[in-house]
């Protein structure tokens, strides 16, 4: 996240941390280089419109721990780390509910041009109420009318991205003059209850049109989305059982939307806490934790769930408790187990290290051992690995995990060529596949060979 702190309040605190540096680009850069070494396929740049100030009904913790303020614009950052790569790919997060998608479809559109297909966007609708105070939502911030909002929002984008241009629209000729075909470019004409866009997309078509898809909705009207419109999808949970749950259900419905069940690739999030020996990984496990901050986590989680934690004393136990907020959190925590009931300090602890994922702690050998068990005994295709410190936590994957890792057969030890879409999906799938909902949308003159 452009921000200090994204996911482990108070560990920006630490000595060898350099999250402070989020406003200077060679840091991002210099990031980037670093996973693109160790093979990662892309790298998710989170986002917020709003500060956390359900805890306490206060802002005054969220500034003072940097807990995601100050947080600067994550588009912004991708030109330069795309310029310094060759395949790395960029998520970037942006909100259904406070993005139109008239200048956002041109603003995604650029970026997929700029860097020769390597654009990710995560569909969020958010979730902080301080938002909307800023700007004017009203009514729209309910849980279900977001995603309602959403729907229609993907629809716009998809009529945008896939039937304004025809493929061949654009023809460079300079002899007559004619640079692009006004024959073959469209308005969309969309008129819905939400947005009325009845012009033409202001970008020729980019390498993959429509970027890849992510999603991350836990809620099962976030998982319906997800079925519908996601190409990949990050869960978050404690615990392979609930994970498991989760990666079955959203196959299931992703089959229901007539495509493979297989088609949509999932991400748990997991913390990796790397160490020579598992004697130098615990060393380096219990210094983080000593600079975990309670209050600041207990905002950050406070924002996530729409909970109000300083009522509550660190050893009340944590029950599900209904809110606009993201539904999933809660409820995964508390369903996670049916015999452990956690408690508020056991919370704060443990969000304080990379979130509300899983921390692993071990050598690159046992870090191994746990990814690949993880792949087996839940479904999911991979990982969203969340830091502790920034950069130490990818560095130490990168030049660690990442050889043993290869040398096991489970990563790659080069890139294919090709789109972000198509590193993940295959060489000649650079743009939507046909079952996609968004293909729909693609004009009936598009050339057969460019329909996947």
């Amino acid at each position: 996240m452009n921000c200090v702190g994204h996911q482990s309040p108070g560990l920006w605190r630490h000595p060898e941390d350099q999250s402070e540096r989020y406003k200077d680009l060679d840091y991002w850069v210099d990031l980037a280089k670093t996973l693109e070494k160790g093979r990662f396929d892309g790298i998710f740049i989170a986002d917020v419109i709003g500060i956390y100030d359900v805890y306490g009904d206060d802002q005054a913790v969220a500034l003072k721990e940097a807990i995601q303020v100050p947080v600067n614009d994550p588009m912004m950052l991708v030109s330069a780390m795309a310029y310094a790569t060759k395949h790395l790919g960029f998520g970037i997060t942006c909100s259904t509910t406070f993005e139109h998608p008239y200048t956002f479809a041109r603003r995604m559109s650029t970026l997929d041009h700029l860097t020769k297909g390597r654009i990710a966007w995560n569909i969020v609708t958010s979730y902080l109420e301080s938002g909307t105070k800023n700007i004017e939502i009203g009514d729209k911030f309910q849980h279900s009318e977001r995603y309602a909002i959403a729907d229609e929002y993907m629809e716009v984008c998809y009529k945008l991205w896939e039937g304004s241009w025809e493929e061949d629209a654009v023809n460079r000729d300079r002899n007559r003059g004619v640079f692009t075909d006004p024959e073959k470019v469209h308005g969309i004409e969309h008129q819905g209850k939400y947005f009325n866009v009845p012009g033409i997309h202001l970008c020729e078509p980019s390498p993959q049109r429509t970027p890849v898809l992510y999603q991350a909705g836990g809620s099962p009207t976030g998982r319906n989305f997800a079925a519908k419109h996601a190409e990949c999808t990050f869960i978050t949970g404690p615990a392979k059982g609930p994970i498991a749950s989760y990666v079955k259900n959203v196959r299931e419905l992703v089959q229901n939307e007539g495509r493979d069940p297989q088609s949509i690739k999932i991400f748990a999030q997991m913390t990796p806490i790397v160490g020579r020996t598992p004697e130098e990984a615990q060393r380096k496990y219990e210094e983080l934790t000593k600079y975990i901050s309670y209050d600041g986590a207990l905002t950050l989680i406070g924002g996530w769930t729409g909970v109000d934690f300083s009522v509550y004393h660190p050893d009340d136990e944590i029950e599900y408790i209904e809110t606009k907020a993201i539904k999933s959190k809660l409820k995964m925590l508390t369903e996670s187990s049916h015999d452990k009931k956690w408690t508020v300090r056991e919370l704060a602890n443990f969000v304080g290290v990379g979130g509300m994922g899983p921390v692993v702690v071990g050598t690159p050998e046992q870090i191994a051992d746990t990814l690949e068990e993880w792949v087996e005994e839940t479904d999911i295709d991979g990982f969203n690995l969340a830091y502790a410190q920034a950069p130490g936590t990818f560095k130490d994957f990168a030049e660690l995990v990442s050889p043993e890792l290869q040398k096991r057969g489970v990563l790659k030890k080069e890139y294919t060529e090709g789109t972000f879409r198509e590193k993940l999906f295959g060489i000649g799938k650079a743009r939507l596949p046909k079952e996609h909902s968004g293909a729909e949308y693609r004009r009936a003159d598009l050339p057969v060979s460019d329909i996947q």
